[in-house]
């Protein structure tokens, strides 16, 4: 919640969308223990960012949102809100909405509030792989975190979209990129040696930081030497310009209690189960399983809005 706030004021979100706020979702999974990853995305889940403001101060806290007495408004009751009031009972437009994470909070509102998925066009979410894992031989961690919430999401009868690792592995931040980010009149070095240059702004510091400690994180743990992954970013993308993406759609559960492979996404590639597509819910193949990425497109919608970014951040004023 804390670091979503400092990046909306880092990125100078309230030049365009003043009246956004961050609602606290759930504190712990639905059945499991809370589970943290410190060696991948440090200890506060931002790991070795410098430049962002306090999560205590002003700047952040003025981000979360409230009701009139000052109390803290959640998720549950945040999501339904706007969701009811985007929709207007039918007279308005339907929400797609996105997850980088555990899918605890989607799966909780899906529970509480069945009548509202009529106004969801589309789930779309970061996580799950198709034989293939980062936090266990074959699961992901944002599904491993909360197996049960992402079995609940992929039974909604909502088209949904999957973006696993498979894809995000191929978004890497290399020398190349890192230096445009960095400096983006500089030219394309061509040899690895050549150092990154000096930032031209406060606001590519900052993120030059943590993608320098998310380069080291999945260098030692994983060895990617050429740069590390942006994973949630491509969800926005996919929103933005789904043309970016190939995939495929089938039937995808969550494996809830294999000793060996809990959590795992588990993709009917070949349809053994014999679904058809007349619902994306129960019965169905329910999802659209990404599985390629326009890795150079993607980049340049991300350098892109880094130049929107930079004209409004609070930290290059």
């Amino acid at each position: 919640m804390l670091n979503a706030a400092r990046c909306l004021h880092a990125f100078g979100a309230a030049a365009v969308y003043p009246d956004m706020r961050v609602y606290p979702g759930a504190t712990k999974p639905l059945l499991r223990p809370a589970k943290h990853d410190p060696e991948i995305h440090g200890v506060d889940g931002l790991g070795g960012v410098v430049g962002l403001p306090d999560p205590a101060s002003a700047e952040v806290q003025q981000w979360i949102a409230r009701d009139a007495e000052g109390a803290v408004v959640r998720a549950l009751e945040g999501m339904s809100h706007h969701v009811k009031r985007t929709w207007n009972n039918g007279m308005g437009s339907k929400v797609t909405i996105i997850s980088s994470g555990p899918m605890t909070n989607i799966a909780l509102f899906a529970s509480v509030y069945p009548d509202l998925l009529i106004a969801v066009e589309e789930f779309v979410f970061m996580g799950g792989g198709v034989g293939l894992g980062n936090r266990s031989a074959v699961a992901e961690y944002n599904i491993l975190c909360d197996p049960h919430a992402a079995q609940i999401v992929l039974d909604t009868p909502v088209r949904k979209a999957m973006i696993p690792i498979n894809v995000t592995h191929t978004a890497i931040v290399t020398h190349s990129v890192h230096t445009r980010l960095l400096s983006p009149s500089s030219p394309d070095p061509r040899d690895l040696s050549v150092p990154l240059p000096a930032p031209t702004t406060s606001l590519r510091h900052t993120l030059s930081t943590l993608i320098g400690f998310f380069a080291e994180s999945y260098k030692s743990t994983f060895g990617f030497n050429d740069g590390p992954p942006l994973h949630d970013a491509l969800t926005i993308a996919y929103v933005s310009q789904p043309e970016l993406f190939t995939g495929t759609r089938y039937r995808v559960d969550v494996e809830l209690a294999a000793t060996f492979t809990s959590g795992e996404t588990v993709v009917d590639v070949w349809n053994y189960q014999g679904f058809g597509e007349d619902t994306w819910g129960v019965g169905g193949k329910n999802c659209l399983v990404t599985q390629s990425l326009n890795v150079s497109a993607f980049f340049e919608l991300f350098h892109q809005c880094l130049l929107t970014c930079d004209q409004v951040s609070p930290l290059n004023h």
